[in-house]
């Protein structure tokens, strides 16, 4: 049994980060935010908190979501919950809690208006983007062409 497995849904508060190892193994870096809403039995009023997260993902999954995860998309993330301890030159001990990603999602939610990175860059300077239709909306699309 993992005692460490974590599951969350939230948004990407920043685009994420790529970075390779000295062997040439990818790592990426986001932080999700995750929102949460309980009704104050007292005020009777809803109250909500936010919780940040930290998620690593490494080589293909890494890879596979560096192409289309940006800042404010939606997703889905399980994983485990890993804590590193290191000390830094002054000898003061530092450690931070991350996710190591197992799975990424969109959540459905954000794909009507998706917009899906490309890689490469166009004449500009930046990057390719092309959106990705809902196959709900090329289905009415479709639908709207020929009715039968």
């Amino acid at each position: 049994m993992n005692n460490s497995a974590f599951t969350g849904c939230g948004n990407i508060t920043q685009d994420p980060e790529m970075k390779y190892t000295d062997s040439g193994i990818s790592k990426l870096k986001f932080s999700i935010a995750c929102n949460r809403s309980w009704k104050n039995s007292k005020t009777d009023e809803w109250e909500e908190d936010t919780s940040y997260f930290n998620v690593i993902a490494w080589r293909k999954l890494a890879d596979d979501a560096a192409d289309v995860l940006e800042k404010g998309v939606g997703v889905i993330v399980t994983g485990r919950m890993e804590q590193r301890v290191w000390e830094k030159d002054d000898g003061t001990k530092q450690n931070i809690v991350e996710v190591v990603a197992e799975n990424i999602a969109i959540q459905t939610r954000s794909i009507s208006d998706f917009t899906r990175k490309r890689s490469g860059d166009n004449a500009e300077g930046g990057s390719k983007r092309a959106t990705a239709a809902s196959p709900r909306k090329q289905a009415e699309e479709e639908l709207v062409k020929d009715p039968f």
